[in-house]
């Protein structure tokens, strides 16, 4: 397969019960400047940060929540940036590569992002970088309940098979964990995330980067930004333990009832075509 993007496939009808987009960004531009990289770990608080910059006015900030549940097709552009860059599969994703999937962010976090580190930084060298931060062995506790938990569930390996959503998804995902950590979350993933900040941190002159924790609240990252302390607005906790978890299951049971209303909808359309056609035989069903 030469590009995971040239699989993409229009959203069915049938899909009502998740409310996805089905952008296909290949033929997306730039349509607002890249401000900020927010280049810490997934269960840094990424989350909370991207609710935190749409509060201060920056037009989205790229999650991992934008492949996984707001528009499946980006991640097939993921992939191909994953398998350029761990497998040398095509070819490494240049800036106008990049404007393609986050044209309409002014910032970027999270997973798979952050897989990209060095080439985001090369590619936007106008964006100050943030970094946030978190105890490691926390923050491994955390992934292994959520995200990891989301790599290994079987409910939605199986609707991979069969969800225009979870097909582009879930591969993406295993692919990120696989590469980026190694192959060995569970035993790896602490000297991944130890070797990743340091990585950023020899990456980006001291003035540009902000080592950040998000129960710091706005007074630091407004302050780095240059952006106005939000009055009377606390901070932004978003997407805890137990959220994630009930919220993947949530997830699957809509996509479940997706790939139920086309398995009818296939069967209505099969029994008419037998009608039609014993209709025309003279035959009785």
């Amino acid at each position: 397969m030469s590009s995971y993007a040239d699989t993409y496939t229009l959203k069915p009808i049938t899909d009502i019960f998740t409310s996805d987009t089905d952008f296909d960004r290949r033929e997306c531009k730039r349509t607002v400047p890249m401000k900020v990289l927010i280049l810490g770990l997934g269960r840094t608080g990424t989350a909370s940060m991207r609710a935190a910059m749409k509060q201060l006015g920056y037009v989205d900030t790229y999650h991992m929540m934008n492949a996984s549940i707001e528009n499946p097709p980006d991640a097939l552009l993921w992939m191909d940036a994953l398998r350029a860059k761990y497998d040398g599969v095509g070819k490494p994703f240049t800036r106008e590569d990049w404007d393609k999937l986050l044209g309409n962010c002014q910032a970027v976090c999270d997973w798979p992002a952050v897989a990209f580190a060095k080439e985001l930084i090369e590619a936007y060298p106008e964006a100050t970088v943030v970094l946030t931060c978190r105890d490691v062995d926390s923050w491994h506790a955390s992934t292994m309940r959520t995200v990891w938990w989301r790599v290994t569930e079987p409910e939605l390996k199986w609707l991979s098979y069969v969800s225009w959503a979870a097909r582009m998804y879930q591969p993406m995902l295993q692919k990120f964990f696989d590469s980026f950590f190694e192959g060995d979350f569970p035993n790896r993933g602490k000297d991944v995330f130890l070797r990743h900040y340091d990585e950023v941190r020899a990456l980006v002159p001291a003035d540009r980067l902000l080592n950040y924790k998000v129960a710091e609240g706005w007074e630091p990252l407004c302050e780095f930004l240059g952006d106005a302390i939000p009055k009377g607005v606390p901070f932004p906790k978003i997407n805890d333990n137990s959220d994630f978890v009930d919220r993947s299951r949530r997830r699957n049971r809509m996509q479940m009832y997706n790939v139920a209303l086309q398995f009818v909808k296939n069967a209505v359309i099969v029994g008419l075509v037998l009608y039609i056609i014993c209709t025309l035989l003279g035959l009785s069903l």
